[in-house]
């Protein structure tokens, strides 16, 4: 069985500033704000979360189908997922733009200012998804606005459950095409912010927009995360982290795991022990892509994740 996964693949710069925003930035000088942060450290990263999300769930076990688009700087992101086994199929190049590139500063506290170039991720909408004996689930993560919209109905179309995963792309829908969204998809999954944001702006609580799909997931970071189903909640508690290193990733990490367990057929509650379980294994290292579980890790984490 194989999982679609729309969203972008891009670069990440990854800047770490060793103080705190909330000391930086004054709430009642937002109207003319002009802030520098110090970032001693920076690094570049494969990212983006169709790349993220296929490395997670290819590090369980998983066959991951990212579709997305890459620009003329390309090359190496492609040549690396293919050393790892994970298909380019359905990767379009596109020659005369750059490959989306995300420019992450985080502080002290884990919070994070991002700015996201999308470069190729706009043509993202090209590609279409087509039913296939082998392809069982699918996953909109954040794309290109068109993309999004096109690809739900698409899978739709196709008779491919998928999950809505709208992320940082969230804020590009108004309430109605939200609410199309989720009456598209069979499972809904955003962390608590956006699904503040999402239950705003279609007027439904979390409890309501549950009994529209099979489930939905909060995810809550440090905190753990609840599963909604059927208008009831279930609290799944957080794993402690062996070290607190890195934020970026980790909700993709989640989102590959909670991959995994639909394709076994897990219950959405036991898919989210095991999303803590590997998002807290990927905040012990940097960047989104370069946690390694090995086969005994992976046996455990399959085997202790509930029922």
């Amino acid at each position: 069985m194989s999982s679609v996964i729309c969203g972008s693949l891009a670069f990440d710069t990854i800047m770490s500033f060793e103080g705190r925003f909330a000391e930086q930035i004054l709430p009642d000088q937002l109207h003319i704000l002009n802030v520098s942060f110090l970032v001693p450290a920076l690094r570049r990263e494969f990212g983006g979360c169709a790349g993220n999300i296929a490395y997670s769930l290819k590090q369980l076990g998983g066959s991951p189908l990212p579709m997305a688009t890459v620009g003329s700087d390309g090359t190496d992101y492609l040549a690396r997922m293919k050393a790892q086994g994970i298909s380019t199929e359905f990767v379009r190049e596109v020659d005369d733009l750059y490959t989306a590139q995300a420019m992450i500063m985080t502080d002290r506290d884990n919070n994070q200012i991002t700015a996201f170039h999308p470069g190729a991720m706009m043509q993202a909408h090209i590609s279409r998804i087509e039913a296939r004996s082998d392809i069982r689930l699918g996953i909109i993560s954040p794309d290109g606005r068109d993309a999004m919209l096109q690809h739900a109905e698409q899978f739709k179309a196709a008779g491919i459950p998928f999950v809505f995963d709208p992320g940082q792309g969230l804020p590009m829908f108004d309430g109605p095409e939200l609410a199309h969204f989720v009456e598209l998809a069979s499972w809904v999954t955003v962390n608590d912010y956006e699904g503040r944001m999402l239950c705003d702006r279609t007027g439904l609580s979390c409890a309501e927009l549950s009994k529209r799909v099979l489930g939905l997931v909060v995810t809550l970071g440090a905190e753990g995360c609840e599963v909604w189903v059927d208008g009831e909640k279930t609290v799944v508690p957080p794993v402690k982290a062996e070290a607190v290193v890195d934020p970026t990733g980790c909700g993709d990490a989640f989102r590959g795991a909670l991959l995994f367990g639909l394709e076994q057929g897990w219950s959405l509650a036991r898919c989210a022990v095991l999303g803590n379980r590997v998002g807290a294994h990927k905040i012990a290292s940097r960047g989104g892509q370069n946690y390694t579980l090995d086969l005994d890790e992976i046996s455990a984490l399959r085997n202790t994740s509930g029922h």
